[in-house]
C-alpha cells in the first residue's frame, strides 16, 4: 500500500515508518516545514492546506497528530492547544480522505475515552467516561466523520501508556528508578493500560492491512496491571529498590488536573478487537514488555 502519515516524527510515528517499509509498503510523510526528502509532502493544517498531489495514489492515511497530554500543566490555554492540535489536523485529513476517495483512515485516539473505570475491565463496547480527556477523545474521534460519511473505513486507535526505550512514560520514570527514587503513585491500586511500542506499531499495521477492523480499536496490552504491580515489576527489572510512595495530594499539587485524569485514574482497558482478530502480541505481559524496553535502551 501507499500510506500517507501525519505525525511521523513522534514517538509512534518514528517507529511506524520503518515497520511499514520493512513489510513492503510505501510511505509518504506529511511535514509542516519545507519538504527536504523525496518521501515528504508539505501541509499546513491550521490553514487547511495540503500540498498538491500529497495524497495522490494513497491507499490509506494515518493520523498521529496531537500535542503531548502530560507535557505541560493543564491551563485553559494548554487545554485549548491539546484540542486544536488534534481536532484541526484530523478534520483536514478526514475531508481530504473524503475528497480523494481514499479507502482507509487510521486515526489516533486514547484510552482517556473511558474515564475512570476502577477495577472493572472494559473493551471497545464500553460507554464514554467523564472528564476533560473523555470529552477530548469524543471530539477527536468525531472529527473523522467526513471520511466515514464518504465511505472510508475509519479505525480509531485508542492508545494506552506506550512503553518504549526512550521518551513517553519510560522517559519520565526510568531516571527516578535508576537513582532509587521509584515508588507507587497514590494508592497504587489504579490500573495502568500499558502497551509496548512494538505492539502499538504492530496494531496500527494490522488495522491498515485487515479490512475487518473498523471503528474503535484499543491499543493496549492484554494484561493491564495496577500501578503498584507496575512499580514492583519495573524495580525488579532494573534491580533497584522502589520504596517510595507519592501521595495523591502531592501529585495533584505538582500536576494539577492532569494528576487525576492521567496518573491516578484507573483504566482497566482490554484490547477486545485485537484479541478477536487473533493479533499476536510480541509482549503479552508487562515483564516481557519492560524487558524488551530496557534491553533496547
Amino acid at each position: 500500500m501507499r500510506v500517507v502519515i501525519a505525525g511521523s516524527s513522534g514517538l509512534i510515528g518514528s517507529a511506524l515508518v520503518p515497520r511499514l517499509r520493512e513489510t513492503g509498503h510505501e510511505v509518504v510523510r506529511l511535514v509542516r516545514r519545507t519538504p527536504q526528502a523525496p518521501d515528504e509532502r508539505g501541509w499546513d493544517p491550521a490553514a487547511g492546506h495540503l500540498a498538491p498531489g500529497a495524497l495522490e495514489g494513497a491507499d490509506a492515511v494515518v493520523n498521529l497528530c496531537g500535542a503531548g497530554i502530560g507535557d505541560k500543566r493543564w491551563t485553559g490555554a494548554r487545554k485549548q492547544e491539546l484540542r486544536d492540535s488534534r481536532m484541526i489536523p484530523t478534520d483536514v485529513l478526514a475531508r481530504a480522505v473524503a475528497e480523494h476517495g481514499i479507502p482507509t483512515m487510521v486515526s489516533g485516539s486514547a484510552v482517556g475515552w473511558y474515564g475512570d473505570t476502577g477495577a472493572m475491565a472494559v473493551d471497545e463496547t464500553a460507554r464514554r467516561g467523564q472528564g476533560f480527556l473523555a470529552d477530548l477523545c469524543r471530539d477527536w474521534e468525531a472529527a473523522t466523520a467526513p471520511a466515514a460519511e464518504a465511505g472510508a473505513r475509519v479505525v480509531l486507535v485508542r492508545t494506552g501508556l506506550v512503553l518504549s526505550p526512550s521518551g513517553g512514560l519510560m522517559g519520565r520514570i526510568k531516571p527516578l528508578f535508576q537513582f532509587g527514587l521509584g515508588g507507587k503513585l497514590g494508592s497504587g491500586s489504579q490500573f495502568w493500560p500499558w502497551i509496548s511500542l512494538d505492539d502499538e506499531v504492530g496494531a496500527i499495521v494490522h488495522a491498515l492491512e485487515h479490512d475487518t477492523v473498523a471503528g474503535p480499536m484499543n491499543a493496549t496490552g492484554p494484561d493491564p496491571v495496577t500501578n503498584d504491580e507496575f512499580t514492583r515489576v519495573l524495580a525488579a527489572q532494573m534491580h533497584r529498590p522502589a520504596p517510595w510512595l507519592v501521595p495523591g495530594f502531592a501529585m495533584r499539587a505538582a500536576l494539577g488536573e492532569f494528576a487525576d485524569e492521567g496518573v491516578l485514574v484507573s483504566q482497566r482497558v482490554m484490547p477486545g478487537v485485537l484479541e478477536r482478530e487473533g493479533f499476536a502480541f510480541r509482549h503479552a505481559t508487562l515483564t516481557e514488555a519492560l524487558s524488551a524496553v530496557l534491553d533496547g535502551s
